[in-house]
């Protein structure tokens, strides 16, 4: 018999919170220098890069790295763009 164990919610929450910081990160074209957005870009595919490996092993750490990179958006908007 397998032990069944209900899922975790946090790390689909967390990648809900990265989907949305996409659209922040991407919208950014829109009054930024395409140099900064492209930063922003690599920055973004990092931050999902982590949270892909914190998925299963760190579930409860994802939804965090979503909030760095709301975070992290709205500090380089405010000092580059």
């Amino acid at each position: 018999m397998t032990d069944l164990t209900p899922a975790d919610p946090w790390p689909f929450v967390g990648m809900a919170g990265m989907a949305c910081a996409f659209f922040l990160y991407a919208a950014s074209l829109t009054f930024a220098p395409w140099w900064v957005v492209l930063l922003l870009m690599l920055a973004w595919v990092a931050l999902l890069l982590v949270a892909i490996a914190w998925f299963t092993p760190h579930p409860r750490r994802v939804p965090a790295v979503a909030v760095v990179a709301v975070l992290f958006w709205v500090g380089a908007v405010a000092l580059l763009a």
